[in-house]
């Protein structure tokens, strides 16, 4: 009888555990398969091991991005007169085939910068930082808008972006509205006004309560200053970074110090750590690329060697090579990538103008390594190829130019552009690279 028993008893787990198994060889039939990359990456180069499928275009001028962790998309839109106003838009995959269909429309008006925060979408426009109730599930946030700040009208260096240090605070940039302070802008043999009087309410970091509304640029405190523009922010670690665009014209409005050359490869494109009263330097000081040093700018007497003034200014931690233009920057936290990008900072460069008349430069994501809170090397070029050709004569010709890096709850990777309004979703699949 027992041993009946016990082959009854045996008989049932068997047939439970085969079942178990067969319900478990069910569910993983039934788990989404990876998305699968575009076989040319949507036009762009990667390392060996990484992927990308491009899931949205059409857009508009594409600028920075947050993703949530449902999936869902917000990109910035910067806005050119009334048939292209800019604003935020919401995007989702909605039937999970990788490509966001689901668009949204948030609010209007020329926008850079975004942040997620506490449940709120905030939004730097040019002139204000704005935010907007999130509700779980719905793409488009609900409730009016609430002004967070107002910040000065100027007509250059206006792009504004806005980070959070987690405990109750927001930063954001102020860019100078000038090449370099000087009494006419961007006048030949003009001098620069010493000292610079933009410098009270420009061309600096402004810290401000993330949670009240209706601040004036008075109501907060400058955290940093001596920056000239400089959308790309990032708080990491407990710490403020700043990528800035350099002085433009070295060699137009002063010939007689700087050749074409010069312009195009020795005013730098710094990285900066800030920290309360931090002063990099402008206008009266830039940091050359070719010379690794601070000297002084023409408008203040600088002649390309003269550094006298530039002794008291904060250096950079990583410098890249001129008029590269960066627009915005993350620290990557993920896990899908290899360990060797882990903290360390992704930054997109939509090239500029002003290497002209050698060929423009920049148009990338370049990788910063970082290690225990500083670079640990030179920088490495992440995605190139954005602008279709080999050689750039105008950045007008560009097929695409990188403005926004965003990234996933999965740990992959998001990049914006703003010449079509493309998005490329970058992956790592190992060895096999899709």
């Amino acid at each position: 009888m027992e041993d009946a028993l016990k082959l009854r008893t045996a008989f049932f787990l068997s047939t439970v555990l085969a079942c178990t198994s067969g319900f478990a060889g069910l569910h993983a039939a039934a788990a989404p398969a990876p998305v699968a990359c575009d076989s040319d990456n949507g036009g762009i180069t990667l390392p060996e091991g990484f992927c990308a499928k491009v899931v949205a275009t059409g857009l508009g001028v594409g600028r920075h991005a947050v993703v949530m962790p449902n999936g869902d998309l917000y990109v910035s839109l910067q806005g050119h007169g009334r048939r292209d106003p800019g604003g935020v838009i919401g995007l989702r995959d909605a039937d999970g085939d990788g490509t966001y269909e689901t668009k949204e429309t948030v609010t209007s008006g020329s926008a850079t910068g975004l942040g997620v925060r506490n449940g709120y979408l905030y939004v730097a426009k040019m002139t204000s930082i704005e935010r907007y109730k999130l509700t779980a599930g719905t793409l488009k946030p609900t409730g009016e808008m609430e002004k967070i700040a107002d910040l000065p009208v100027q007509h250059e260096h206006e792009d504004k972006s806005v980070v959070f240090d987690g405990k109750g605070s927001l930063y954001v940039n102020v860019g100078a509205p000038s090449n370099d302070c000087q009494t006419h802008d961007r006048i030949k043999g003009d001098p620069g006004q010493d000292p610079c009087p933009l410098l009270a309410e420009h061309a600096g970091i402004w810290k401000f309560d993330e949670n009240k509304l209706n601040q004036k640029e008075s109501d907060g405190t400058r955290y940093a200053t001596g920056l000239r523009q400089m959308p790309a922010l990032a708080w990491h670690d407990g710490a403020l970074y700043i990528a800035m665009n350099n002085r433009d014209q070295l060699d137009t409005l002063w010939p007689e110090h700087f050749t074409h050359e010069d312009n195009a490869t020795r005013p730098a494109e710094p990285l900066y750590k800030a920290v309360q009263g931090s002063n990099f330097g402008w206008p009266y000081c830039f940091f050359d690329y070719k010379e690794q040093k601070l000297l002084q700018t023409p408008e203040y007497g600088g002649d390309g060697k003269i550094a006298d003034r530039c002794g008291q200014y904060t250096l950079p931690i990583a410098t890249f090579p001129a008029h590269w233009a960066p627009v915005d920057m993350m620290f990557y936290t993920g896990k899908q990538f290899p360990s060797h990008y882990r903290n360390g900072a992704f930054i997109a460069f939509h090239g500029s103008w002003n290497r002209a008349p050698l060929p423009q430069e920049g148009y990338n994501v370049t990788f910063e390594p970082f290690e225990h809170g500083k670079p640990t090397g030179k920088y490495e070029v992440f995605a190139s190829g954005f602008p279709g050709k080999a050689t750039l004569a105008s950045s007008s010709d560009a097929t695409y130019r990188p403005d926004g890096v965003a990234q996933a709850p999965d740990g992959s990777l998001f990049i914006v552009e703003s010449e079509k309004g493309t998005i490329w979703h970058v992956f790592y699949r190992g060895k096999s690279g899709k």
